[in-house]
């Protein structure tokens, strides 16, 4: 069966798209994405590449895609949804608290005639990537939560020694999500890890290939996440680098966000920075083989809970 994706050229997006596309080939599907020529809106989203030839008619398959996309491609999109086996729709908030849901980054994108259309097919099923909270889609038919999670396909362990050296890493970028608020965040944990002697791997809007991104989470001895403001907050949603972070170096120090601990309740999270060094320091005081074993029971937990493939079960199982 064929699946429709779209593709996103930079940001977050591409790199959770490109998880979706790889697990739903790990399961046998045959994926159709747009190609790189194809045209693009505002948020760097290469368009779905609908199906609408004749001989597509009497096939079942696959879409996925953002809000933004049905509403972008209207009437086409409606209508092969329709035909579609399945179709899920990534789902924004219709409402979200202030300040966060005054700024178009965390609006709607779609008609409320867009919405309704999708709201009476049965066979269209809307999900997110935090806890869903009725007030934010109270537009919307049922909301289902898929959090984010690990790409086990495109992330292989890469064993480089150049990033040995490193006590903790983090690899990201400032990400300004219309605010601002993040950078202050990070400057605040960076500064507390620069004065603690720790050999500190940071790079931050570092351009690194996927290669050294790779190497510098699964060699360095921890890795540290850092969420934007809005999640520390409301603690709805953690981001990519949860799961990535775990999935490569096995450990993982992050900031507090409600998802995160009951996804992850191993996981050592605190908004203090200094919380956040003596975390580390607690981890590098212990024997070579203490931290091998705590690093090998937390990636096969991802492996066995928390990749693309077991977002795409929980998807069909909607």
């Amino acid at each position: 069966m064929k699946v429709y994706l779209p593709d996103y050229s930079s940001h977050a997006g591409r790199w959770i798209y490109i998880g979706y596309q790889k697990a739903w080939q790990q399961l046998g599907y045959d994926i159709v994405v747009p190609p790189p020529e194809a045209p693009g809106n505002g948020n760097c989203v290469w368009f779905l590449d609908v199906p609408t030839t004749a001989d597509l008619l009497a096939e079942e398959y696959i879409m996925m895609a953002p809000d933004s996309i049905a509403h972008n491609l209207g009437a086409p999109f409606l209508e092969a949804a329709a035909r579609s086996h399945k179709t899920f729709i990534f789902a924004q908030p219709n409402a979200f608290p202030s300040p966060w849901g005054d700024h178009p980054n965390f609006q709607c994108a779609a008609s409320d005639e867009t919405i309704n259309a999708l709201n009476q097919m049965d066979n269209v099923y809307l999900w997110t990537f935090g806890e869903v909270n009725p007030e934010y889609h109270h537009k919307w038919k049922k909301v289902h939560t898929v959090p984010l999670a690990f790409d086990s396909v495109s992330y292989k362990p890469i064993k480089d020694e150049n990033y040995s050296k490193y006590d903790v890493s983090f690899v990201g970028g400032w990400v300004n999500n219309g605010f601002d608020e993040k950078r202050k965040i990070m400057m605040d944990i960076f500064i507390e890890f620069k004065k603690s002697g720790l050999n500190c791997g940071f790079f931050v809007n570092r351009n690194l290939n996927h290669e050294q991104e790779t190497a510098v989470l699964y060699n360095s001895k921890i890795s540290l996440n850092i969420h934007d403001a809005y999640q520390r907050i409301l603690g709805n949603d953690t981001n990519e680098r949860t799961f990535k972070s775990i999935g490569l170096n096995g450990i993982l120090i992050s900031d507090k966000v409600k998802q995160l601990e009951n996804i992850l309740p191993n996981v050592k999270t605190s908004n203090e920075p200094a919380e956040l060094v003596r975390f580390t320091k607690e981890y590098l005081s212990l024997t070579e083989k203490e931290i091998n074993d705590i690093k090998e029971e937390n990636r096969q937990d991802i492996l066995d809970n928390h990749c693309y493939t077991h977002r795409v079960e929980q998807l069909l199982a909607l």
